[in-house]
């Protein structure tokens, strides 16, 4: 019986434990590493010129996507891993908080779980899907640009 648990305790920490992403395309993994610009289209003026920052790092046997954007209007911030990474695609499991003064009564709405973001077209950027707001009836166009 002492030695079921061990094992069940031991295969929950290793499902429990988060690990490298699912790299299906290498050339995409390249370029999603690093340092991007970030926007989210309610605040400043939604282009590079007001942009925030975002990362994406291997860290302690993940890869960390964090980041953020301030402005006056209100701020949009990202924490969590990439978990898989394809050639148009990537998906995020994470924190996502977006504050804006006229949606969700200027309120933080707060999304965590797993999003994909996609490039699609000649698109310099990833847009995250989906893009409604849970906390309101509009769009979040969240962007990470490629450098």
């Amino acid at each position: 019986m002492k030695m079921l648990f061990v094992l069940a305790a031991l295969a929950f920490g290793a499902a429990s434990a988060q690990a490298d992403p699912v790299i299906n395309d290498p050339k995409a993994a390249k370029q999603l590493l690093g340092k991007h610009a970030l926007t989210l289209q309610w605040i400043g003026t939604g282009g590079l010129k007001d942009a925030g920052r975002a990362e994406v790092k291997q860290e302690n046997g993940e890869w960390r996507l964090t980041g953020r954007n301030d402005a006056k209007e209100g701020f949009v911030s990202l924490d969590g891993v990439v978990t898989k990474i394809d050639q148009t695609t990537f998906t995020f499991k994470g924190k996502i908080v977006t504050k804006v003064y006229h949606i969700f009564e200027g309120k933080e709405c707060t999304r965590e779980g797993e999003v994909t973001f996609e490039r699609k077209g000649a698109r310099k950027y990833w847009r995250m899907y989906p893009v409604e707001n849970p906390c309101d009836a509009v769009a979040d166009y969240i962007d990470i640009f490629l450098r």
